[in-house]
């Protein structure tokens, strides 16, 4: 019994097709066989279509006939009985046609002719769509599948300028690798079978296509390259995007039973995954990033292999729903022994996180068999062909490698923190720009121009000389010593650095390290020319130009200090004039002019003084309020929406990141 390749099974279909075309002249004789030549029953309107030269010949003699002439008289026809043909059955009768019946011969003849052409039309059509090969419909995603795809492309599409390209190249894969199966055929499932060396997965793979296909023998490794065996047709596609050549592709044994069972299926048998040849186990693991399922073979010996379990089924795990763990060689065990070990199997399975498929649920299948007798091998072709006949295995490998790839991601998209910038952060964050600024020293000082406004406006004269006196009397020693420009500059740039450092800090809290160092980075950004920014802020939004705003109150004020001042002249001079003799002697007028005066200022001064600190307060606090809102305006402007836009990004990959785990899927 030896395989069958595709290159025979085509030639077997050429043959087909040579044999149809040889056997087709010879119906096509017995169709053309004229009544008298072997089918006494057959008569002119019931035979069977002609081929075009006959039909051709007829309606060349019917045309002959219809152009008898109908003038002829008895003697022309007398003439034509006489010399006719004695073996012509038309002649020997007498027989002539004239227009009727050539109208009514050309009618059926040409009824005729058109019917044969329908027929060969009909027939040409089928045998071209029997030679046409039907193309299997492509793979169909689900609605929840689709989206997670969808989110995992705009994922990575979000990601790419914050990400570098080998964190987001599984993902990247995963994607090609979902759009290129989804181009295929969805009738076929792609079933690899791998295994370690004498493992005897080259003996289950001849065993379940039924003939001997893949070599076996002592020889190690055996398997040297990938070997595909198709159950039914329309699966070039897919053996081509595992990149097996056309002499590496068979078809399993010719039985009706078997292909209804198995139909669908593409198996394939795969080199040693522990080969000591390296391009063996590149092979393998190119293959398995590609199939849609596959069988993991294992014997007594090494069913514990930790190359095969840390290598392998561990980072596999997610993908449970589309692996067979079958359990070879079973006939070499004695008695209970292959219970044992199959339970020691499962153990081994369950701590390497797989879940297995028992009771109904969802998990990997684990069978134990014997490819050499047989054992076992009608229960694995059974749930083989129930698992391929689902049709589901390719989209749920799609979905487990979705899953791999986002768990892969997980550490640059979620920390299991809340991130963001609070508005107490803002607020700091505004405060210390204003603190860099002197926004409270500012606001101080528009109070105290005002007072002093107010001061030099109500005040009495007196008082202002003397002050002015003692400013210019007292000494500069003990003063504190004014800072340079330079200083000044300096601390505020040391203050608008911190409080970038600070906020950026607040931002950037709670985030994954990538995008964390993009938050930074843009407040970095942000924070160059800022002071120089802050800076020219204060000096728009300080003081106004001019002197601050008087209240209603002033010029009465005002009025009734001058009032006072000149009581107090009036008095003086009167008394002078009394000294002197130039005026009568009365001291009581003048000397209650004088104290009236003398009283009534400081009074009146005191009094706008009091009345003064409302105002003076309010445009304090009002120059104190611009500057701080300038102040948070660039910082605003410079920093806190770079950092918003980081933040907002960041939100948005995170709402991506959750439907493509899932949990963003309705």
């Amino acid at each position: 019994m030896t395989a069958v390749t595709d290159q025979d099974h085509t030639d077997e279909m050429d043959h087909a097709e040579h044999n149809g075309d040889a056997v087709a002249p010879q119906d096509d004789h017995r169709e053309n066989t004229s009544p008298g030549e072997g089918d006494p029953e057959a008569t002119p309107g019931n035979r069977p279509p002609v081929d075009d030269a006959e039909e051709a010949s007829d309606l060349k003699d019917t045309d002959d006939h219809a152009r008898v002439p109908s003038d002829a008289g008895t003697s022309g026809r007398t003439k034509s009985k006489a010399s006719a043909d004695p073996e012509d059955p038309e002649e020997a009768t007498g027989s002539w046609d004239d227009g009727l019946i050539a109208r009514r011969v050309n009618e059926t003849t040409a009824a005729q002719q058109a019917a044969a052409l329908e027929i060969r039309a009909s027939r040409a059509q089928a045998a071209h769509a029997s030679h046409v090969p039907r193309v299997p419909a492509p793979l169909a995603y689900d609605g929840p599948l689709r989206s997670r795809l969808d989110a995992l492309r705009e994922l990575v599409g979000l990601s790419r300028t914050r990400l570098d390209s080998g964190t987001l190249a599984e993902a990247g894969r995963v994607l090609d690798e979902a759009a290129g199966r989804r181009r295929l055929s969805g009738q076929h499932t792609v079933v690899a079978i791998a295994g370690a060396t004498g493992s005897g997965k080259s003996q289950l793979f001849n065993s379940l296509a039924g003939v001997a296909i893949s070599e076996t023998g002592v020889r190690r490794p055996t398997t040297a390259a990938p070997i595909a065996c198709s159950w039914s047709d329309g699966a070039a596609t897919l053996i081509d995007r595992l990149g097996i050549p056309g002499r590496l592709r068979r078809r399993p044994l010719q039985s009706a039973e078997m292909e209804a069972q198995l139909r669908g299926l593409v198996l394939v048998d795969l080199p040693d995954h522990d080969s000591a040849a390296v391009a063996h186990r590149e092979q393998v693991d190119r293959v398995l990033a590609l199939v849609d399922a596959v069988i993991w073979v294992v014997d007594p010996e090494k069913y514990a292999d930790a190359i095969l379990h840390e290598r392998y089924l561990r980072p596999m795990a997610g993908h449970a729903e589309v692996m067979f763990v079958v359990l070879n060689q079973i006939d070499r065990l004695p008695g209970e022994a292959a219970d044992q070990v199959l339970d020691d199997l499962r153990r081994l399975l369950d701590e390497d996180g797989i879940a297995l498929g028992e009771y109904g649920e969802p998990g990997a299948t684990v069978l134990s068999l014997s490819a050499l007798t047989g054992d076992g091998i009608p229960e694995l072709r059974e749930v083989l062909g129930q698992f391929v006949a689902d049709r589901g295995a390719a989209a749920r490998r799609i979905s487990a490698d979705v899953d791999a790839a986002a768990w892969r991601l997980r550490p640059v998209y979620t920390t299991g923190r809340r991130a963001g910038l609070s508005e107490e952060a803002r607020d700091e964050f505004a405060a210390r720009l204003a603190d860099s600024v002197g926004a409270t020293a500012a606001g101080e000082a528009a109070e105290r121009a005002w007072l002093r406004n107010a001061n030099r406006a109500c005040g009495t004269p007196w008082l202002r000389l003397w002050r002015w006196y003692n400013d210019r009397r007292e000494p500069t020693t003990g003063r504190l010593p004014v800072r340079a420009q330079a200083d000044e500059e300096a601390t505020a740039r040391q203050r608008v650095e911190q409080a970038v450092r600070t906020v950026a800090d607040r931002a950037s809290g709670g985030l994954p390290a990538p995008w964390a160092q993009a938050v930074r980075e843009a407040a970095v950004r942000g924070s160059q020319g800022l002071p120089e920014a802050l800076d020219e802020l204060a000096a728009r939004a300080g003081l106004p130009v001019g002197r601050p705003p008087r209240p209603g109150w002033w010029p009465a004020a005002v009025l009734a200090q001058a009032s006072m001042t000149i009581l107090q002249v009036v008095g003086g001079l009167w008394l002078l004039g009394q000294i002197i003799g130039f005026m009568s002697p009365n001291l009581g007028v003048p000397v209650l002019l004088m104290v009236a005066g003398i009283i009534g200022g400081p009074l009146v001064e005191w009094s706008c003084r009091l009345a003064a600190r409302g105002p003076a307060r309010r445009y304090g606090l009002d120059a104190e309020r611009r500057l701080r809102e300038a102040a948070a305006g660039c910082g605003r402007a410079r920093v806190l929406d770079p950092l918003a836009a980081e933040l907002l990004r960041y939100r948005e990959v995170r709402e991506q990141y959750a439907r493509v785990t899932g949990a963003g899927v309705g």
